[in-house]
């Protein structure tokens, strides 16, 4: 399923911002997200299945999107417009049989080898990152920086490009015009949570 991204693409970490999913959801909502991806690598399945299910209620309830980072089955369940899988987990392939062909799948690549690799698979559309050094991601691979992202731009037509890593307030709109169809954004929005919604609005206002 091809999709019209948002240039600004929030995604929840409980660890960052303190707050369950769906909370984060909620926050996120009010600061003018239209698509949310849930992140979570700490948490038991029973747990984030609970919390997620809370969050897809608030997001449909909104008319938001909802992506699951990674779990097929939770996305599958809970029947979430989709989800967001990385190199190492269930083959895009596999993910695409099992919910369908109306599912968003994203699939993250970190160099230009996965690129190419990535372009023949029925993704929705492809991340790539870290555009900068991040803080999010425990062993995070190598600093790609806005020229890289330029080529994979140019290799990747007409597929969305969604740039990850280190975005913030002050280079989003740089990554923007670096070609990337929209700007996922983690710590920048979640590290004060007091300011969730703000912090999101301030984003989405820089990238105009």
């Amino acid at each position: 399923m091809s999709i019209q991204l948002p240039k600004v693409y929030p995604i929840t970490d409980t660890t960052i911002s303190g707050l369950s999913h769906s909370e984060q959801v909620k926050r996120l909502i009010a600061g003018g997200a239209a698509l949310i991806q849930l992140r979570d690598k700490q948490a038991s399945s029973r747990a984030f299945y609970s919390d997620a299910q809370a969050a897809i209620q608030i997001a449909r309830a909104a008319g938001v999107k909802l992506i699951i980072n990674d779990r097929v089955d939770i996305a599958l369940a809970l029947r979430a417009d989709g989800v967001h899988l990385g190199q190492s987990d269930m083959p895009v392939e596999a993910a695409r049989r099992i919910l369908g062909e109306q599912a968003v799948i994203g699939f993250s690549t970190h160099n230009l080898e996965q690129i190419r690799r990535a372009l023949s698979l029925p993704i929705s559309y492809l991340a790539f990152g870290p555009i900068f050094p991040t803080a999010s991601k425990l062993n995070p691979d190598p600093v790609a920086g806005l020229n890289q992202l330029k080529r994979v731009r140019e290799m990747s037509l007409p597929t969305p490009v969604v740039a990850i890593g280190g975005i913030n307030i002050s280079n989003a709109l740089d990554v923007l015009n670096a070609g990337a169809s929209s700007v996922a954004v983690i710590s920048a929005v979640l590290a004060n949570p007091s300011r969730i919604a703000a912090n999101l609005q301030q984003i989405m206002t820089s990238t105009e």
